[in-house]
């Protein structure tokens, strides 16, 4: 005896799916966090694969009250947004904070260029590179400085 998918278990299918992918992608980023060992790989974890789960997890509520419910949920659907609006900016901070007081300009990889890491860069050195870079004459004060930074 064959049974024919009905529109609502394979709707429960839809919603079971993204609600064990997203535990999955959540269990991930949570062992990621405890398991790696300094803060710039740990940024990865949370940022990636838990934001990846939550999401999965609000996508599968709006699917929820979409198909058995009738309705759109606006409420999950901005706190999706927000959540991946706001995720990468937090990691940016945190490996920026990071980097301030961890990290020095000798420490940090080579840029390919005359320029200094942007975390690294002051005003005189920008304006001195600048100034090199249009041909202008750079003043010995902030050369020096530059050379120095």
């Amino acid at each position: 005896m064959t049974e024919i998918l009905t529109e609502a278990s394979a709707a429960e299918i839809l919603v079971s799916v993204f609600l064990v992918i997203s535990g999955v992608f959540g269990l991930v980023g949570s062992f990621g966090l405890l398991k790696l060992d300094n803060t710039m790989a740990r940024l990865h974890a949370p940022t990636k694969a838990t934001t990846l789960g939550v999401g999965g997890i609000l996508i599968a509520s709006m699917l929820y009250f979409l198909l058995f419910e009738g309705t759109l949920s606006f409420h999950e659907l901005l706190i999706t947004i927000f959540l991946f609006l706001t995720a990468p900016v937090v990691a940016h901070f945190i490996a920026k904070a990071h980097i301030h007081r961890h990290e020095s300009p000798d420490s940090t990889p080579p840029t390919g260029c005359a320029r200094p890491w942007a975390t690294f860069e002051t005003d005189e050195m920008r304006e001195a590179v600048e100034a090199a870079e249009r041909g202008e004459a750079a003043t010995s004060e902030a050369r020096l400085k530059a050379e120095r930074g």
